[in-house]
């Protein structure tokens, strides 16, 4: 059988991050892919540019945040 699943390395050991269906003690041949560079710091930000590009009209969300500014949502209070 053939799982594939996500680990961690941790202190020398790779800790799966998803329960296996092993018996304990069984033998186990594990085939090891990573990044070569983390993906945090100036580079992953770089490797993000432009991804949001066209996402969100900005003109469209201004006009919808001022326009829910104006709902009045609070019941009115009566003495």
């Amino acid at each position: 059988m053939i799982q594939t699943i996500k680990a961690r390395y941790h202190q020398g050991k790779i800790e799966p991050l998803e329960p296996l269906e092993l018996d304990e003690g069984a033998e186990v041949v594990v085939t090891v892919s990573y990044d070569a560079q983390p993906a945090s710091g100036p580079d992953a930000i770089r490797a993000t540019a432009g991804a949001w590009k066209d996402a969100l009209d900005c003109e469209t969300f201004e006009k919808d945040v001022y326009e829910s500014r104006l709902l009045q949502t609070r019941p009115e209070v009566k003495w």
